[in-house]
C-alpha cells in the first residue's frame, strides 16, 4: 500500500486527517525497514498517524503515549486490529524515557510528535479549549489534573496573566488584557469562554480586530499552553526522545505555532551542530554531531492538503537522523 493510499485509508476508516500523513511516512520508512521496528507516537491523539505506520509496516512495534483518557480510548479502539503489536500508555509526553524502561525498551527507531490540541479536544465543546464555543474555562489535556484556565484566568496576578499571554500567546496588548480580567473577575468569576473571548475582544483595540482573525485566539493559546505545560514538555521530551533513538533512527515533529517551531528548532539545530573548538585541523570525534537535519528548515503543507483539512494550514514540519552512537 502506498503512501498516498494510506493517507486515504485513514481518512476512510476514521473520519480523522492526519496532518501531513504523507510526509511523515516518507521521513520516518527508512528508519522503519529494520527486521523489528520500534515507533514512538508521544503525542497519540487519536491515532491517524499511529494506525497509518502499523499498516505500512507489518513488523512494526508501536508506543503510543498520550495525557488525555478520551485519546487514550479512542486511539486503543483505532488501533484493535494491531493490538498484538502496540503498546498504549497514558502518560505525558516527557516522561518518555520513563515510558522505554519501564516497558523494556530503551531504543527506538523512530519518534514522532504531533503536537498541541487534538481534533476532539478541539470540537467537544465542553472542554474549553475553543474560543467559538460557549463552555466551561477548563483547557485541561488531563482532566485529573487540578489547574484549569478558569484557576489561571482567577487567581492569577495581572503581571503573571500579562506574562503568559506575552510569552505563551505573543499577544502585543498582554497588559491591556490582564488588567481588563483582573478588573472584571473582582466583580463575578470568569467561568466560560464566551466571558473571556468577549473581555479579549473589548481589551484590544478597534483597529486591531479587524484584522487577524479572532482576538481571543492568542489568549486562549497562551492558557491552553500554561495549563498543560505544554513547552515546558516538549523542553524535556524532545531531548529525551533524540537520546532513544538507535543509528539511523529519525524524529519528526509537527508543530503548530511559533512558540514550538522555534523551541524544536532550537533543539534539532544544537544535536546537528559541530562543537569542535575553531581553528583546529582536523574536527575532534567527540566534538562531531550525532544527528542531521532531514527537512531544510520547518516544511510546510500543501495548498491541497489545507484545502481539505484546514487545520493542517499552521503545521509546521521538521526532522533529523541519527548518524552516530552518542
Amino acid at each position: 500500500m502506498g503512501v498516498t493510499a494510506l493517507s486515504e485509508f485513514s481518512e476512510q476508516t476514521s473520519g480523522h486527517v492526519p496532518v501531513m500523513l504523507d510526509r511523515v511516512l516518507d521521513l520516518l520508512a527508512p528508519a522503519l525497514s529494520g527486521p523489528d521496528p520500534v515507533v514512538v507516537d508521544a503525542n497519540l491523539g487519536l491515532g491517524g498517524h499511529a494506525q497509518a505506520l502499523l499498516a505500512a509496516h507489518p513488523s512494526l512495534h508501536l508506543v503510543g503515549i498520550d495525557r488525555d483518557p478520551t485519546a487514550i480510548e479512542r486511539s486503543t479502539a483505532r488501533l484493535a486490529p494491531y493490538a498484538e503489536r502496540t503498546t498504549i500508555v497514558r502518560a505525558v509526553s516527557d516522561e518518555l524515557a520513563d515510558v522505554l524502561d519501564r516497558i523494556g525498551r530503551p531504543r527506538v527507531d523512530g519518534v514522532l510528535f504531533d503536537l498541541g490540541v487534538s481534533s476532539p479536544q478541539l470540537d467537544e465543546a465542553e472542554r474549553g479549549f475553543a474560543y467559538s464555543y460557549d463552555a466551561p474555562l477548563d483547557m485541561r489535556m488531563d482532566r485529573d489534573q487540578e489547574l484549569t484556565a478558569e484557576l489561571v484566568v482567577n487567581t492569577y496576578s495581572a503581571a503573571d496573566l500579562a506574562r503568559i499571554l506575552r510569552d505563551y500567546g505573543e499577544e502585543r496588548f498582554a497588559s491591556r488584557v490582564a488588567s481588563l480580567i483582573v478588573k472584571e473577575r473582582s466583580k463575578r468569576p470568569i467561568t466560560s469562554t464566551k466571558q473571556l473571548a468577549e473581555l479579549v475582544r473589548a481589551a484590544i483595540p478597534a483597529a486591531t480586530r479587524r484584522t487577524g482573525g479572532n482576538p481571543a485566539k492568542r489568549t486562549f493559546q497562551a492558557l491552553r499552553i500554561e495549563v498543560n505545560e505544554e513547552l515546558t514538555a516538549l523542553e524535556r521530551a524532545l531531548p529525551a526522545a533524540l537520546d532513544a533513538l538507535a543509528l539511523g533512527g529519525r524524529v519528526v515533529v509537527l508543530a503548530y505555532h511559533s512558540l514550538e517551531d522555534r523551541l524544536t528548532k532550537q533543539v534539532l539545530a544544537a544535536r546537528t551542530r559541530d562543537t569542535s573548538p575553531p581553528g583546529l585541523p582536523v574536527p575532534l570525534e567527540a566534538h562531531q554531531p550525532r544527528f542531521r537535519l532531514l527537512t531544510r528548515g520547518a516544511e510546510l503543507p500543501d495548498e491541497d492538503e489545507v484545502a481539505r483539512n484546514p487545520r493542517a494550514a499552521s503545521a509546521r514540519l521538521r526532522a533529523a537522523e541519527r548518524i552516530r552512537q552518542g
